[in-house]
């Protein structure tokens, strides 16, 4: 990322901070139905991009079986410290076998 992209996102982050500030509830009612969907689709694209790129590529290996295994166990509602282990090993497991 090139400095001019870092300054660029600096002060658009900061003008977006600053309408918030200076707009208030006004724009909050409107928006407030579409946002609260917002941190689960940013981190379900946060996961999705980590899991299945490599260096602009995509690539399907063990970390996308490790992704799904441990996306069926939290669907199965299992404890968190399971669903890291699950995903883990199932990861691991392929890695040795492929």
């Amino acid at each position: 990322m090139t400095w001019g992209a870092v300054i660029a996102l600096s002060v658009g982050s900061y003008v977006f901070k600053l309408l918030g500030v200076i707009t208030g509830q006004r724009i909050s009612k409107y928006l407030a139905p579409g946002t609260t969907f917002l941190p689960a689709a940013l981190f379900s694209a946060l996961i999705i991009v980590m899991s299945v790129s490599d260096d602009g590529s995509l690539v399907v290996d063990a970390r996308l079986v490790g992704v799904g295994i441990g996306g069926l166990a939290v669907w199965k509602k299992m404890p968190f410290t399971l669903v890291v282990l699950t995903a883990m090993l199932s990861t691991a497991v392929i890695r040795l076998v492929v």
